[in-house]
């Protein structure tokens, strides 16, 4: 047993170097740390301190005054400006726009963008180019998109033609008429988003595992059922990814209401809140209003993304 003991034991001087080694590894200076952190982390943050978090602050001290940079002096008015603004029957009219214009933005690209994704995920030439030709519009300036459609819906454009020619005596004013003029503009952005839902959509189809498919098949699962109890609740981190970039997307729209109606035709028939924020803040010089009107803007789609990315979340961790 002594000899058992002794050939088991550690020396001496490994149990005092060990103990070193572990005093000394306790006793590693925090700096060094910290200094590597804040080095290697620093551009970020500066990045996002002085293009995120300062803008927002500085917006929010112009929303408490009535700042209009060619009509001194800056008075401070507290909270009026967000008490006039829901009284303003303009940026209720642009709420209410806004609030259509996401709702079409986000189930329309999501319905479509599952369906197209469904018919695409096969292997082959022909499905990796169209794969391409769907996403070409996303890559797009959305500018470019806008003047394109801008043609294309005109009156006197080739969509009208094309229905003069089918027989129609009136074609629709796709932007001219203020009842339609709003959903001309929201199937646009829909075409725009769609190859974005397409790409997110193949890539969680493509993760669905194989074995899974076939043991539902085996067990009598025709198509559909297979869809619905494999495909689609694999599906679900995918769905976050769109629903949350399309509300975003969505709420915040400008480009393509000030290229294709300049918030028209009409009285604001298609003007969102950000067409509003940057024409009273640049148009008209009213900052101060404007930024109000931003912080509401910004307050709301937070709010809104955090409710959908909580319930949607909640689904994945369900599955």
């Amino acid at each position: 047993m002594a000899a058992a003991t002794e050939v088991t034991a550690p020396p001496e001087s490994s149990r005092r170097d060990g103990g070193a080694v572990t005093e000394g590894r306790r006793r590693r200076p925090v700096w060094p740390r910290i200094w590597h952190f804040v080095s290697f982390g620093a551009p970020g943050v500066l990045v996002y301190v002085c293009f995120v978090l300062a803008p927002i602050v500085i917006s929010f001290v112009y929303s408490l005054t009535n700042y209009n940079p060619f009509n001194p002096p800056i008075t401070f008015v507290g909270l009026d400006n967000f008490g006039l603004l829901f009284q303003d029957d303009e940026f209720l009219t642009a709420l209410r726009v806004t609030s259509i214009l996401t709702l079409i933005v986000v189930i329309v690209p999501n319905v479509l963008g599952l369906g197209v994704a469904l018919l695409l995920d096969k292997r082959g030439g022909l499905y990796n180019a169209l794969r391409s030709v769907f996403f070409t519009p996303v890559i797009l300036s959305s500018v470019v998109v806008s003047i394109i459609w801008s043609r294309l819906l005109d009156s006197q454009g080739p969509l009208n033609q094309l229905l003069r020619w089918l027989g129609v005596a009136k074609p629709p004013g796709w932007l001219s008429d203020p009842d339609i003029a709003l959903y001309s503009v929201a199937s646009i952005v829909c075409w725009q988003m769609l190859g974005f839902c397409v790409v997110v959509y193949l890539a969680g189809l493509q993760g669905v595992p194989q074995e899974l498919l076939e043991a539902a098949a085996i067990d009598g699962a025709g198509p559909v059922r297979r869809f619905r109890a494999v495909t689609w609740p694999l599906l679900a981190p995918s769905l976050t990814i769109n629903t949350v970039v399309l509300l975003i997307s969505a709420f915040k729209t400008y480009d393509f209401v000030k290229v294709i109606t300049n918030g028209g035709p009409g009285t604001g028939a298609t003007a969102t809140i950000a067409f509003n924020v940057l024409q009273t803040g640049f148009d008209a010089n009213h900052v101060g209003y404007a930024s109000a009107m931003a912080i509401v803007m910004l307050i709301i789609v937070a709010v809104v993304t955090a409710i959908v990315l909580r319930l949607l979340q909640r689904r994945e961790v369900d599955l």
